[in-house]
């Protein structure tokens, strides 16, 4: 019997059984999203590094309390971070604390709590999702009064928030004079601005600027911190930059199933990424991976690139029955399968020899499309 204290190891059966538990091979790769990459070997580093002995759960542990200073030296010393297990989660409490039960939110039609959160900001947080048509996934101040009105009306859910997605779900930015002008357009309606940042640090990296310029110091209230596609395992953060925006952050992030027991895993990762600039590596390497891409299969005959290429996706048409068959070797998903249109995501592990690969697959396919 082991004495008290012992810290658990694997012997060599042990070790052989974990290899054969692997089910997948780690050498296929596509182009999906940067959610089906693993996690970066940091991430992994310090999950070991927290774990052992005991540490008080619901984060009152040691590591989300570091957690705080840190967030805090990118976004400012009024930031309060809450760490919550996934974006969607994150979303629906950043929403919920922003707005009353008969509030509405202003987002782009493309947004990501409209199209791909299975209508959980409105049947979990109750709240209305007041959408505008946008080119390029951006907002304006005059898109967002499309919408901004009815501030009196009983009849109608009282618009109260701003939900702008940076970068967007086309893989587009915002300038930080782009969210001030937002901001400055909102808060003068009353309402409050959020930021869903599930790839915030794309966005950081590409733009070169600190985080908080394009946050804080631009105005933005509340932001959903992202972490699971650029290396985490899993958690996200609700991060309150105004604390007078937001209300009942706890008591809504459990009651809303988003309240980590051992919230020390979750908050470790999180340090792992933002203690230095691993965040922003990771980043850049996702986004330089894109651009290589785009113009790889830009210079195919036949491929028409969308948007601009900003942060790690690439928006493109191609034939259809050409990426069906593309699909088949590399995973990706039609982003509008209707108009033939596909989106390729890059991340933090994508290689050059990834790129490489995918684009000689397509060009290959192009030309026994056309018999070329």
């Amino acid at each position: 019997m082991a004495d008290a204290g012992t810290e658990p190891t694997l012997n060599a059966a042990a070790a052989g059984e974990t290899d054969a538990r692997r089910h997948h091979d780690p050498a296929v790769r596509g182009f999906a999203s940067d959610n089906y990459a693993g996690a970066h070997p940091e991430v992994l580093a310090a999950l070991a590094l927290a774990n052992g002995g005991h540490q008080t759960a619901y984060g009152e542990d040691a590591y989300t309390a570091h957690l705080q200073d840190v967030v805090r030296g990118h976004f400012g010393p009024a930031a309060e971070t809450f760490p919550v297990f996934n974006g969607t989660g994150s979303n629906v409490v950043a929403l919920q604390s922003m707005a009353d039960r008969w509030g509405g939110v202003i987002c782009a039609e493309s947004a990501h709590i409209n199209t791909d959160e299975g209508g959980a900001p409105e049947r979990v947080g109750a709240l209305k999702l007041l959408t505008v048509p946008t080119p390029d996934g951006k907002l304006t101040p005059e898109l967002v009064d499309r919408q901004a009105f009815g501030f009196d009306d009983e009849h109608r859910a009282m618009p109260q928030v701003v939900s702008v997605t940076q970068s967007t779900e086309y893989g587009t930015l915002y300038t930080p004079d782009e969210i001030r002008a937002l901001c400055e357009h909102a808060h003068g309606h009353g309402m409050a601005v959020h930021l869903d940042g599930a790839r915030i640090a794309n966005a950081a990296a590409s733009l070169a600027v600190p985080v908080r310029e394009f946050t804080t110091d631009a105005g933005v209230d509340v932001v959903s911190f992202g972490g699971t596609k650029n290396g985490m395992v899993f958690g996200e953060a609700v991060v309150v930059l105004n604390p007078g925006a937001a209300r009942a952050v706890k008591r809504l992030r459990k009651l809303s199933l988003q309240l980590p027991s051992k919230m020390r895993f979750v908050s470790v990762q999180l340090e792992a990424l933002l203690a230095g600039d691993l965040w922003l590596r990771g980043a850049r390497h996702g986004n330089a991976m894109a651009r290589r891409l785009a113009e790889g299969v830009g210079a195919v005959d036949g491929v028409e690139i969308l948007y601009p290429v900003q942060a790690n996706g690439v928006f493109a048409r191609l034939p259809h029955e050409v990426a069906v068959r593309l699909q088949k070797q590399f995973r990706f998903y039609f982003w509008d399968e209707a108009r033939s249109e596909v989106r390729w995501m890059c991340s933090f592990d994508t290689t050059e020899d990834d790129v490489d690969s995918f684009v000689r697959a397509l060009a290959e396919e192009m030309a026994r499309e056309t018999g070329a």
